[in-house]
């Protein structure tokens, strides 16, 4: 069999890391990931750039800016408000509070910190703003189906636990 190499219209199962400028991990997934490369997918355009060529067992590694990747953080998305004004169920940090502006336009924000009484929301992505690496195994490559090249690929079912 032919070893089969990242392009065009090639299903490509991945698993990853992402750390940041300290080189400490901020997501990671050891259960493989697919997208079609050159078709529809939510991939950083960067990585696919950086994936083209490469073979199962390669690993890629790829730097992106905040422009590149999550964005520059936006100061305008945080907010602080006295703890007594806000509802007790998001008195924690981590907390997510979906917030509607006049437009009828809704955008989740998280509990980012609590102190001196007062809470801050934050509506940036975690990663904005940020340098971020991408630390990528290439685990599987076959061609695309007519289907999934028109739609992308189905997303894996997340296991239970139980």
């Amino acid at each position: 069999m032919t070893e089969q190499f990242i392009g065009s219209g090639k299903v490509v199962s991945f698993t990853y890391s992402i750390v940041d400028e300290a080189g400490e991990i901020i997501e990671q997934s050891d259960l493989p990931i697919s997208y079609v490369h050159g078709g529809q997918h939510d991939l950083f355009e960067k990585v696919e750039e950086e994936l083209e060529g490469a073979v199962i067992g390669d690993t890629v590694e790829v730097s992106l800016t905040p422009e590149e990747g999550f964005g520059p953080h936006d100061p305008g998305l945080t907010y602080t408000d006295s703890l007594d004004s806000v509802p007790p169920e998001f008195h924690r940090i981590g907390a997510e509070v979906e917030m509607v502006n006049d437009q009828g336009d809704a955008k989740t924000f998280v509990v980012t910190r609590i102190e001196d009484g007062k809470l801050t929301v934050d509506g940036n992505h975690p990663m904005a703003g940020k340098v971020i690496t991408f630390h990528i195994l290439v685990t599987d490559i076959r061609d695309a189906t007519d289907e999934e090249m028109a739609n992308g690929v189905e997303p894996m079912a997340m296991p239970v636990l139980h």
